[in-house]
């Protein structure tokens, strides 16, 4: 796969550093973001769905409370990160509304993106803000999370967002414009790198330390990004956020590198869903279900039958056929629970049973892969030829 123009993804994730955000001295670069913000405007204008991994949640809080040079305490860190948050959402939210956009917040934590209950929770959400033409704009939890305050790892974070989003491409912007084959600032004949296929060992040995004083990261978290990224089939661009407009720069051909993706998101998630978890549960499902499933749709709660096994929310779960064959696995959207409670019955039902509106799918098509047959038609000539 070949690098294709920003226009012709159809959902990016932008990490953006903290040093293109805020100065030490001035603190926020509002016309920097302004002029982002326009590039973001014109991805949208096109139908690409953009979410932002935005830092400088701390250093902004730190210029705000004027704190003293030198490395801050883990109170002063968590103090800086309360009150920056706050400040770097709204003028996230001031910059976005100069072309009509709505921000939303969302605070999350490496553990969020692990965890698959509060994966899916994470993912809803933002899937949601997506779906009404808002901009997610993604940081660390750095308030409550000390273990990232001290390790800093928002190129990573913004990798799993994308991994969970199933963003096509992640733009890593900082005050770095590529991957060099040494660090650039201590080796003046460290070579650029404009395209890499595959993440080797040799690649891996080319990471560099952290190039800021403000940037928490460095080419080390950039290459761990990179890994999490293009195995799940996401395409990852490093490239300069310097200059205004970074991302016009990057389709105008400024340095950057890129890095091919190993497949594409759905295959690559739905490989993991159908092989390297053990499904906790069973979903039986009549005909007309089997039917509905191979066609593409999610799997309702009025074409299951039967529930087996103790699973929560977020588990793999095995589908089997009225044959009692298996055809499909994907991720819980109940807990077995209530599962058993809305067996059989209408969507448009699942709030007066359960007592909150719930979502319309026991098995999201987006959570779910085809492992047996999907016609409901070859299932009823097994069963007729089991009997014959």
């Amino acid at each position: 796969m070949s690098r294709k123009p920003l226009a012709r993804y159809r959902r990016i994730v932008i990490k953006i550093g903290s040093a293109l955000l805020v100065d030490r001295s001035t603190g926020l670069k509002k016309a920097w973001l302004d002029a982002m913000c326009a590039d973001i405007a014109a991805l949208k204008q096109g139908g690409v769905d953009v979410l932002v991994v935005s830092s400088g949640a701390i250093a902004l809080g730190r210029s705000v409370l004027d704190l003293p040079k030198g490395a801050l305490k883990l109170e002063e860190s968590q103090a800086a990160a309360a009150v920056g948050q706050i400040a770097l959402a709204r003028a996230w939210s001031e910059s976005l509304s100069r072309d009509s956009i709505v921000a939303g917040q969302i605070l999350l934590t490496l553990g969020d993106t692990e965890e698959r209950r509060r994966y899916l929770n994470a993912r809803a959400t933002i899937s949601q803000l997506l779906k009404i033409g808002a901009v997610p704009i993604i940081n660390e939890n750095d308030t409550v999370a000390t273990s990232e305050i001290r390790y800093g790892d928002n190129d990573r974070l913004a990798a799993r967002v994308a991994t969970m989003t199933g963003a096509d491409l992640l733009i890593l912007l900082s005050d770095i414009d590529g991957l060099y084959t040494a660090p650039p600032h201590l080796d003046p004949n460290a070579q650029f790198l404009e395209t890499i296929a595959e993440i080797t060992p040799e690649i891996e040995a080319m990471a560099g330390g952290a190039a800021s004083e403000l940037s928490r990261g460095g080419m080390r978290t950039k290459i761990d990004a990179g890994k999490i990224a293009t195995t799940a089939g996401c395409a990852m661009i490093i490239a300069s956020g310097k200059t205004d407009r970074p991302l016009s720069a990057i389709e105008g051909g400024a340095r950057s590198s890129w890095f091919a993706p190993s497949g594409t998101p759905v295959t690559a998630r739905k490989t993991w869903i159908a092989g390297q978890l053990q499904p906790a549960g069973e979903l039986h499902v009549d005909d007309g279900a089997v039917a509905a499933l191979g066609a593409g749709k999610s799997l309702l709660p009025a074409g299951v039958r039967r529930i087996v096994g103790l699973f929560g929310r977020g588990d793999t779960i095995a589908v089997i056929a009225p044959s009692g064959r298996e055809i499909a696995r994907g991720l819980a959207g109940y807990d077995a629970e209530e599962a058993r409670q809305i067996t059989g019955r209408k969507s448009s039902e699942i709030e007066a049973i359960l007592g909150y509106p719930g979502r319309a799918a026991m098995v999201h098509r987006d959570d779910l892969v085809m492992t047996g047959p999907s016609n409901s038609k070859s299932e009823k000539q097994e069963k007729d030829a089991a009997h014959a």
